[in-house]
Order: structure tokens, then C-alpha cells, then sequence
């Protein structure tokens, strides 16, 4: 047995069990945790403001003006902030993504004449967020791009429910013996996607629990 296998063994023998899996996975937090910062020191973050529902559009033509260009260097990630949420139809849940800034786009660069003229001269694009005609815009503060950046990432974990009913809002009952009853909301139940309301039956307050799909926001 070599040397250097003899230093590997007793390294090896004193790791825990489930220890790498660990390491890899506290890396993954520590890489998406960070992932909001530039990956470059001249880059920043600028948002877009596009034509409605041409973000994706947007986003493509972006990349491919950029590669035309042989501007690889001066751009980074080109993003649509997405988050993932839960829907339920006909008593079916199924989870969806959803952009939660319409209208924009989010871009990772480096700012000078070429790189403003290049997006604002992209089809369907309106202009930059807090950029004139004839300046260039600020880049986004590090919190704000953070604050993006985790709700993106929090979605991917915990969807967020499209429709969300809040305490004390009344609410219309549209499936089962309650129906075409109005209620108010007295608690929420995201995890199991229920709610208990209050409805009046023969002028008493009566509380009911129901499913996400057998009520509606009036």
C-alpha cells in the first residue's frame, strides 16, 4: 500500500456517514444564496421594461443580439423573474410558473454605448427602468436584486398558491350544499389547501370547512 493511499484511509474512516452529501448540499445553499451578486466585478443589474407579454420574446432576442455581436463578455444572465405556484382546478392541484414582474426583464451587464444601444434597440422593448432616452440607467441595489432572487428561489421550494385568500376577506362558496353562499375567511390552510369561512344559515353564524376549489374571491 502506497503512502498516499495509507494518508487517504484514516481521513476517510473519520468522516461521518452521510457526510459528503452534506458538504454538497450546504454548498448548494451557499451557491444559490449568492447567486443575486454579478459574476463579474463590471457587471450590475438592470431591468428592462418590455411590451406586455413579450418578456420571453424579449429575453431571446436579447441573447441572440448578444451573440451576433460577439458581446459575450459584456453580458451575463438574461432572466424573466418566474416564481413557481400551486393552482387548483376541479379539485386537481398542479403547480405553474408564473412572473411575478410583468412586463420586464431582468439583465446581468456591463453598461456603456454599445450594450444600452444593443437592448434598446431590441424589437418589443420599451426601454430601461430609470434610464432616460438619452442616459444610462442606475444599476438595481444589491437588496432589491436579492429580494428578487429569493422569492425565485423560495418558490422552487415551496410553491406559493396563485390564488391566495387572506382573514377576514368574504369569499363565495361555488361547489357542494354551501353553494352560491357567501362567507368570511377565519383561518387558512395552504398546506392542505383548505379553509374554514363563517356563512350565515338561517341568520346564525355557522363555520364550514372547504377546499381551495369550492370557493372564489367575490
Amino acid at each position: 500500500m502506497t503512502d498516499i493511499e495509507n494518508s487517504q484511509e484514516p481521513s476517510q474512516a473519520l468522516l461521518p456517514e452521510g457526510a459528503a452529501e452534506a458538504a454538497a448540499e450546504q454548498a448548494a445553499e451557499a451557491a444559490q444564496d449568492e447567486a443575486y451578486k454579478p459574476s463579474k466585478p463590471e457587471f450590475k443589474w438592470y431591468v428592462v421594461q418590455t411590451y406586455s407579454s413579450m418578456e420571453n420574446a424579449v429575453e431571446r432576442s436579447i441573447k441572440e443580439r448578444v451573440i451576433r455581436g460577439n458581446l459575450d463578455d459584456k453580458f451575463g444572465r438574461i432572466l424573466v423573474p418566474t416564481e413557481e405556484v400551486v393552482e387548483v382546478k376541479n379539485g386537481v392541484k398542479r403547480t405553474t410558473s408564473r412572473k411575478f414582474y410583468p412586463g420586464y426583464v431582468l439583465i446581468e451587464m456591463a453598461m456603456n454605448d454599445e450594450t444600452w444601444h444593443l437592448v434598446k434597440a431590441t424589437n418589443k422593448v420599451s426601454g430601461f427602468l430609470g434610464g432616460g432616452k438619452m442616459h444610462h440607467p442606475s444599476g438595481l441595489p444589491e437588496r432589491e436584486v436579492k429580494e428578487i432572487f429569493d422569492r425565485m428561489n423560495s418558490g422552487s421550494d415551496k410553491p406559493r398558491h396563485k390564488v391566495e385568500f387572506e382573514v377576514g376577506e368574504v369569499v363565495r362558496v361555488t361547489e357542494g350544499p354551501f353553494a352560491d353562499f357567501n362567507g368570511n375567511v377565519d383561518e387558512v390552510n395552504y398546506e392542505k389547501s383548505r379553509v374554514r369561512l363563517t356563512v350565515s344559515i338561517f341568520g346564525r353564524p355557522t363555520p364550514v370547512d372547504l377546499d381551495f376549489a369550492q370557493i372564489e374571491k367575490t
